[in-house]
């Protein structure tokens, strides 16, 4: 997002590590179902017939603490399992094995931990076994048969290196894990049973992805967090991926995987699975964007042809911000190819996210526009940052409806649309919580800018970014709101719009 907002996953060499962005909702307080054993419940969140999702709940009544969980489930033949989280799964055919993570393995007596999955097709579990014993409560085993990941999640975390790209990346190295982990074990991925949840409307311009919360996946790429999990606890369905940005002239997700070998296609299946979609992101405040890495059209379309045809996307993003945004050489480069693309892969919708004030985008975001139209893109939508306007003292829900509104008519300047049809191509996308500039966009900002979105029809509603909604957490903006919430709140808010 604009200006030093993040794409702050940390980076250690090539591999990326979530640094409490991606930590999983792992132990809970409470009363076992079978005292005096070691339990694992089978609960099935949601089914849409074509797969479901589930979760099981492994609860301690031993009376002593249970170091390392392993729960091994078959599954019948008309059941194959996909995505999952809280747990790293192993074993081919019928049965899997489900290990603790690292951060989930120690269950206090009385307490539960909980590990959910996707599953294509149909059919519950056929047996299923707890450290050795039966999940219905056999021996007391408080040790898993095989040794297990139980370190200390702060060993992840200090093998990795803050970026130094904006000062937002600073605020990286005071992170306190503790406090994110504290807040996230309140909210697992089963928080909620539903996966039909997100509105899909097709009465907006973006269909499937009406409201797509955006998702830093950089912190997801080492599995804690599934998209399916952000899914379940926020009550939506789709998302905005970010950032693919460039290596040299080649697309790749964060300078550290190359889309072409399909880094979270299964994730992204699962999502679709459920009735969302995605967008995939290019840009962002960090890295080099690709239109300005590729010299010539020609390279530059095949770069996001690459992406396209690796995920088989129905949207593309661009987020164009810093120093791309002034750039022109880069826009025009941009927006020829973007129109090329689009006449390569008909129905292919593009939105452009950009820097606004509350007067609306700024000169150079305007020109980024014109340009798309000029070389004859058919531009799905402007998503505008709402957020970091400098102005910590006011309302940022009210400048947010504010900003909508005078991009409204730009919209409508540019294109001689009218009002109804200019709000259409309008999305919006709030920095939730603390913003880089000390505003803060409240829980009630939030609320008050679905009732104006809904009014008046807008056509997107996104929030910067999941993993900080999860978290429920004070620390680092990368991963905190800053704000007094309960998990997902943002998002379960933003699932209103409804267009």
């Amino acid at each position: 997002m604009q200006r030093s907002r993040l794409r702050l996953a940390i980076y250690a060499t090539a591999a990326v590590v979530a640094v409490g962005g991606g930590i999983g909702a792992a132990v809970a307080a409470t009363t076992p179902a079978s005292s005096g054993k070691l339990t694992a419940a089978f609960v099935k969140d949601s089914d849409w017939g074509t797969g479901y999702q589930a979760h099981y709940t492994i609860s301690n009544g031993t009376g002593a603490t249970v170091n390392g969980w392993e729960v091994a489930f078959g599954l019948p033949t008309t059941a194959k399992l996909g995505s999952s989280w809280d747990t790293t799964l192993t074993g081919s055919g019928a049965v899997k094995t489900a290990k603790n993570a690292a951060w989930n393995g120690t269950i206090p007596a009385g307490a539960t931990a909980s590990f959910g999955f996707i599953v294509a097709g149909s059919g519950a579990p056929i047996s299923c076994t707890i450290n050795g014993a039966s999940c219905t409560g056999g021996a007391a085993v408080t040790t898993a048969p095989t040794a297990t990941a139980t370190a200390s999640p702060t060993a992840t975390k200090t093998a990795t290196a803050s970026p130094t790209v904006s000062p937002s990346a600073s605020k990286t190295a005071s992170s306190s894990p503790t406090a994110t982990k504290t807040a996230t074990a309140t909210a697992t991925p089963t928080a909620t049973a539903t996966a039909t949840v997100s509105p899909t409307s097709t009465s907006g311009t973006s269909g499937n992805v009406l409201v797509a919360p955006y998702v830093d996946m950089g912190l997801l790429s080492n599995g804690a967090t599934t998209l399916s999990s952000l899914a379940a606890g926020g009550n939506v369905k789709s998302f905005s991926l970010a950032f693919v940005t460039s290596s040299g002239c080649k697309a790749s997700w964060f300078a550290a995987f190359d889309p072409r070998a399909k880094q979270f296609a299964d994730q992204i299946t699962a999502v679709r699975a459920a009735g969302g979609d995605v967008k995939v992101s290019f840009g962002g405040a960090t890295g080099t964007e690709l239109a300005q890495a590729c010299t010539s059209v020609s390279a530059l379309q095949a770069e996001y042809q690459a992406v396209v045809d690796a995920y088989d996307l129905n949207y593309i993003d661009l987020d164009i911000e810093g120093a791309a945004v002034a750039d022109s050489a880069s826009v025009a480069r941009r927006s020829t190819a973007l129109a090329a693309l689009q006449k390569a892969n008909p129905g292919l919708k593009i939105s452009l996210t950009l820097p606004v004030l509350p007067e609306g985008l700024t000169a150079d975001g305007l020109n980024v526009v014109k340009s798309a139209k000029t070389a004859g893109v058919d531009l799905d939508l402007v998503n505008i940052m709402a957020m970091d306007y400098g102005r910590s003292g006011q309302d940022y829900g009210d400048l947010a409806i504010q900003a909508v509104k005078s991009t409204k008519d730009q919209i409508k300047s540019v294109y001689g649309n009218s009002d109804a049809a200019a709000f259409k191509m309008v999305g919006v996308t709030p920095m939730i919580g603390v913003n880089d500039d000390n505003g803060t966009f409240t829980q009630s900002d939030a609320k008050d800018l679905v009732t104006f979105a809904n009014a008046n029809h807008i056509g997107f509603v996104s929030l910067w970014e999941m993993h900080r909604d999860k978290n429920a957490c004070s620390g680092a903006l990368f991963q905190c709101t800053n704000v007094t919430q309960t998990a997902f709140e943002f998002s379960r808010i933003l699932a209103g719009f409804t267009g």
